[in-house]
């Protein structure tokens, strides 16, 4: 799926601005689709040139004008066709796993940070980024697949957090040259995830 479906997916529920569609993309896809100005834009020319959508120019007092737009009914059907004929992919991509994989030819101190960074990383998304659209300040009433896909979201950010919490000690022990313990042999037991020690996923208003 590109950004011109996705533009074209956020355009369902309303009328907007480039800068309300980035600002809807930060707030509801962060976790699983990047999408910035730098491709918001040109995939918004592009649809309009296509008929896809079209733009309205409103005047704004003491700031110019702000182009609004709108899903177009061939645009609306693009956007099915799109939703049925893309293949459901699940693409990855973490420098943050990368650095990890090449973690024996760092220092040991900067293996810690990176994994403290990431720990509170999935922290701050758990608690403040998804957390959001359980309040009643939620930017939309989610549909059944929007829920599925934050629930989605906050379960595979719960096992990550969980699992870097839970190696992090014997990894450092590890990259000191230390020998294994009892404790690092329990972390490489595979756990069943009712009996894992980790936080359980938040679930959604409603679930």
């Amino acid at each position: 799926m590109d950004v011109k479906t996705l533009c074209l997916g956020v355009l369902t529920t309303q009328d907007l601005t480039g800068y309300d569609i980035k600002r809807t993309c930060e707030e509801v896809f962060r976790h699983f689709f990047v999408a910035g100005f730098g491709s918001i834009y040109p995939a918004l020319a592009e649809l309009q040139r296509d008929g896809l959508v079209t733009a309205t120019s409103v005047e704004q007092k003491k700031r110019p004008d702000k182009k609004v737009y709108r899903i177009t009914d061939a645009g609306r059907a693009a956007l099915e066709a799109e939703l049925v004929a893309t293949p459901p992919r699940h693409k990855v991509r973490s420098e943050f796993l990368a650095l990890m994989y090449f973690a024996h030819l760092m220092p040991p101190e900067r293996v810690d940070a990176v994994l403290a960074e990431m720990i509170e990383s999935f922290e701050n998304k758990l608690v403040d980024d998804l957390a959001v659209f359980d309040g009643p300040a939620a930017p939309l009433e989610l549909t059944p697949g929007q829920r599925f896909a934050l629930g989605y979201g906050r379960t595979v950010l719960t096992a990550a957090l969980a699992y870097c919490k839970r190696h992090r000690p014997q990894l450092a022990r590890r990259l000191r040259g230390e020998g294994a313990d009892e404790a690092d042999a329990a972390a490489d037991l595979p756990r069943e995830a009712a009996n894992d020690a980790g936080p359980r996923p938040a679930t959604l208003a409603g679930e």
